[in-house]
């Protein structure tokens, strides 16, 4: 039963991955931890930050798939920058892909609950 936000498995999923990325972009190199490092940290958790705004206005169905459609974005957001920090050679390749794959199921299950909540 969900009784909150933390209930949520999109919730519990994106917070997870944007522990990740902060993890990870503490090995970026310095002249980075404002730059792109901060970005990608942003965006990580901006995902969760909208879950959890949103839930608390899912008595309005627009409101809360208006925050989810605002996650989804950042969602994809994080692929472009994963992207970017890749080709840099910040992260491994086999780092990427699976940080990759993952934001690419956050991404459909963000989708299909905004497609679904009623």
């Amino acid at each position: 039963m969900i009784k909150g936000f933390k209930d949520l498995e999109v919730y519990q999923t994106s917070y997870g991955l944007a522990l990740k990325i902060h993890q990870i972009t503490r090995e970026f190199p310095k002249y980075e931890t404002y730059e792109t490092g901060s970005q990608i940290r942003r965006s990580a958790l901006s995902i969760a930050l909208n879950i959890a705004e949103g839930y608390g206005k899912k008595r309005s169905s627009k409101d809360f798939k208006r925050f989810l459609a605002m996650a989804l974005g950042s969602c994809n957001e994080i692929q472009v920058l994963l992207d970017f920090i890749k080709d840099l050679g910040y992260i491994e390749d086999i780092v990427y892909k699976q940080l990759i794959r993952e934001y690419e199921i956050l991404g459909r299950r963000i989708y299909t609950l905004m497609d679904k909540w009623q």
